[in-house]
């Protein structure tokens, strides 16, 4: 049955902890439902949105139209085979409890990805990812319904045009339709990839290099850097990793020696850490008004307290033109504007 929810309060619907309001939420669990609500949207011409986890997204001011969530969450494996599982997921199920799921079932691929917030029907829009590894390297299928037909459609892993924190779904169907479900391909293998940060490290730590651990280390490394949301309203990493040309890279190093950097997929260019620039443009722990750089994470602002969506974005300018200003690099928001 679907949901509706007018005037809805989205304080505690979006991670930020930014006060907002949406002139209508929809909630539905079955195709047919979504199918619905999108007719209905066409009769009366209003403007929606998807909702998932409310983790990654800034409501600039009210919302004025209708945010469509999902509220089904199963998960089922669909077939295995001597080396791996495909394993089909619904949208709106929690994407740390798809990993936990994977984790105690022997199954590779999600591990590096534990503690991420959202929804499994927005990591492939985002293409989430973290510490070497990312959604779209193990997604075989996303199934989306459009909201101008009503029609369903499965697009093969290769077809979401899967990159840096992008998608398919952020350009040509941006706004076209909602994803219902995915499909993962997971191996049964052990394939452990350490090479990011302190995961070594802690794994070791821990023991052998086994699914448990390295969800543990992960989940550990995570909680001791990142906020957390129900105790300070945050949306995460806040900007994308900046992918410069080399010479560029070349000329920062030669003032800031120990800068990190990494390989990116286009000849000529390196990827740079956005939450190290920020550090070192002097702004770990600064405030704007009521929002702030976290202390801990440069890559994250929180709330301070009381902020609204247009202070977040004014605060995330003036990074931005700080950043620019020392090192000549523009670093993008990776957060989803309302």
């Amino acid at each position: 049955m679907i949901r509706y929810y007018d005037h809805t309060d989205l304080t505690r619907r979006n991670s930020f902890g930014i006060r907002a309001t949406a002139h209508r939420l929809a909630e539905f669990t079955a195709e047919e439902e979504l199918r619905e609500i999108f007719a209905e949207l066409r009769r009366s011409g209003s403007s929606w949105r998807a909702l998932g986890g409310g983790n990654n997204i800034i409501f600039r001011d009210d919302f004025p139209g209708t945010l469509i969530r999902c509220a089904a969450r199963g998960i089922e494996l669909l077939s295995q085979d001597e080396t791996c599982a495909r394993v089909r997921a619904d949208a709106g199920v929690e994407w740390d409890d798809l990993v936990d799921w994977c984790c105690r079932r022997g199954l590779w691929g999600v591990e590096n990805l534990s503690l991420i917030p959202g929804t499994v029907g927005a990591a492939p829009v985002q293409n989430i990812g973290a510490y070497g590894a990312e959604a779209g390297e193990v997604i075989e299928s996303v199934r989306f319904l459009s909201a101008d037909t009503g029609e369903a459609a499965v697009l093969r892993g290769e077809e979401c045009r899967f990159g840096y924190r992008d998608s398919i779904f952020k350009h040509e169907l941006a706004g076209a339709g909602f994803i219902t479900s995915v499909v993962f391909r997971l191996a049964l293998a052990p394939r452990p990839r350490l090479r990011y940060g302190a995961m070594q490290q802690e794994v070791e730590r821990l023991g052998e290099a086994t699914l448990h651990n390295i969800r543990r280390a992960v989940v550990s490394i995570r909680r001791a850097k990142l906020p957390d949301p129900a105790v300070t309203g945050n949306a995460g990493s806040f900007f994308k990793n900046p992918v410069v040309p080399l010479s560029a890279a070349e000329r920062i190093a030669e003032r800031y020696p120990d800068m990190p950097r990494y390989a990116a997929p286009e000849p000529g260019t390196v990827k740079l850490a956005a939450g190290w620039l920020i550090d070192r443009a002097g702004l770990r722990g600064a405030s704007f008004g009521r929002v702030g750089v976290h202390s801990r994470q440069a890559l994250v602002l929180v709330n301070l307290g009381g902020a609204t969506g247009r202070d977040v974005l004014e605060c995330a300018e003036q990074v931005r033109t700080r950043v620019r200003e020392t090192f000549g690099v523009d670093i993008e928001p990776e957060v989803n504007i309302f």
